[in-house]
C-alpha cells in the first residue's frame, strides 16, 4: 500500500513499504522467535550504532518517545539527586517538566528557544551548587530545529563527574555520535524517528554501571528503566508487560534498512542534502529560515510565515497537503512560523518536488 502523502513532520514519518509489510504477521511475545531472534538482535544493533566502546547496555520501553524520557528521569536520578536541565525549547522544557510531576528537584538553564546554550551558566551552575547530580540536554530540539552542543556541554558535565542524560529522540539514527566518547551514560530515543520505524516504543542504550545504580530507585511501576532492562537481561530479550510486537518488528526491518543504506553516516548525508535543498528552495521563494544557518539540524526546519495579511497556515497546510506533502504548525512561543521535516523515507528529489508544490500552494501571491 502507497502512503497518501509524504509526513515531513519530525516523526511519525513516511516509512518504506518493506517496514509496513513487516507489521502484517502477528508474534507471540513469549516465543524465542521474537525474544531471542528480533528483541535481542535490536538491543545489540542499538548498541553499536551508539559506540563501538565496551559498558553499555540497552533497554526498550513500551510507550511514546516521552515515556522512555520519564522512565529516565524517574529511575536514574535518586532521592536525594537533583537535575539540571539546558531549556531552548518546548523538549527541554518537557524534562524539566517530568521533573517537576516526579518532585525532582531541577535546576533551568533557559537561553531562549533561538539560542544555543551558554556553556559558562553551565560551568557556573554546576560549580556553585554540588546538590546537582545530573545534567539533562536535548541534542536535536525540534522546536526550532536547533542542534545543541552536546560535545561541549557533556564535557563540562563531566568535569564536574556529573551523570549525562541525552535525549537524542530526532537525532540518533540520522546524525553521527559516539556516546562512549562523548561521556553520556544515558541516551534516549524512539522507533519513529530517524531509524525510521513506527510509533509504540522507545530505547535508551546506557552505561551499564550507571543503569545498575538504578535498581530501587524509579518512581513508576510501568516505568521502572532498571526493571525493564533486568527482564530483559534475565529472560533473553522478554519484555515485563505487553510488548508492542508489530513495532518491533517494524523497527526490526527499518535497522536492516539502515544498515543497507549504509549506516548512520550514509543517512546523515541524505537528511543534510534534504535540508539544504529545503532551505536554499524556499529561498527561493521568499520564505527565510528562523535560525542562522549554523545553527540547523538535517532534522527540521522553522520558516517565519509570510508577512501577509491572508496568509494562514492551516489554509497553507490544506493547500500542500492536497498534493501530497504534510508539513508541522510552529512551536516558538514569540515566532510566528511553522516547521518542514527532512526526515524518513524522504529524498532530495521529494524536496524538490515539495517546492514545487508549495510554490503552488501560495495563494496569497496571486492577484
Amino acid at each position: 500500500m502507497k502512503n497518501e502523502y509524504l509526513l515531513l513532520t519530525p516523526g511519525p514519518l513516511s516509512t518504506s513499504e518493506t517496514v509496513r509489510e513487516a507489521m502484517l504477521k502477528d508474534w507471540c511475545t513469549w516465543d524465542d522467535d521474537y525474544n531471542k531472534e528480533i528483541v535481542e538482535v535490536i538491543r545489540a544493533k542499538l548498541v553499536k550504532l551508539a559506540t563501538q566502546k565496551d559498558g553499555y547496555t540497552s533497554v526498550l520501553m513500551q510507550g511514546s518517545g516521552t515515556a522512555s524520557v520519564e522512565a529516565t528521569i524517574g529511575s536514574a536520578i535518586g532521592r536525594e539527586g537533583k537535575l539540571l536541565v539546558v531549556d531552548n525549547g518546548a523538549y527541554g522544557a518537557r524534562i524539566a517538566q517530568i521533573a517537576q510531576y516526579l518532585n525532582i528537584p531541577c535546576h533551568v538553564v533557559s537561553p531562549g528557544e533561538t539560542s544555543q546554550p551558554n556553556l559558562n551558566e553551565v560551568e557556573t551552575a554546576l560549580a556553585s551548587d554540588p546538590s546537582i547530580t545530573h545534567v539533562a540536554i536535548v541534542h536535536c530540539e525540534t522546536t526550532t530545529g536547533m542542534l545543541n552542543p552536546i560535545e561541549q556541554i557533556a564535557s563540562v558535565a563531566n568535569a564536574h563527574n556529573k551523570v549525562v542524560i541525552l535525549d537524542a529522540m530526532s537525532s540518533f539514527g540520522g546524525i553521527p555520535i559516539d556516546i562512549a566518547d562523548l561521556g553520556i551514560d544515558f541516551m534516549i530515543s524512539s522507533a519513529n524517528k530517524c531509524i525510521q520505524g513506527v510509533p509504540g516504543f522507545g530505547f535508551v542504550i546506557a552505561k551499564q554501571s550507571e543503569l545498575e545504580k538504578c535498581q530501587g530507585q524509579a518512581r513508576s511501576l510501568s516505568l521502572d528503566l532498571y526493571d525493564q532492562w533486568h527482564c530483559m537481561e534475565a529472560n533473553h530479550g522478554k519484555w515485563r508487560f505487553t510488548s508492542p510486537t508489530h513495532t518491533v518488528r517494524a523497527f526490526y526491518q527499518a535497522l536492516l534498512e539502515l544498515e543497507e543504506e549504509g549506516g548512520v553516516k550514509a543517512r546523515h548525508h541524505r537528511y543534510q542534502t534534504n535540508q539544504t535543498t529545503l532551505v536554499a528552495g524556499m529561498r527561493s521563494l521568499g520564505f527565510e529560515p528562523l535560525l542562522n544557518d549554523e545553527l540547523h539540524s538535517p532534522i527540521i526546519t522553522s520558516f517565519y510565515s509570510p508577512n501577509h495579511s491572508d496568509y494562514q497556515f492551516k489554509e497553507f497546510y490544506t493547500r500542500l497537503k492536497a498534493q501530497g506533502f504534510v508539513i508541522y504548525p510552529g512551536k516558538v512561543s514569540n515566532a510566528d512560523c511553522f516547521r518542514i521535516g527532512n526526515i524518513g523515507e524522504v529524498y532530495p528529489a521529494d524536496i524538490e518536488r515539495l517546492i514545487g508544490a508549495i510554490e503552488k500552494a501560495m495563494y496569497w501571491k496571486v492577484a
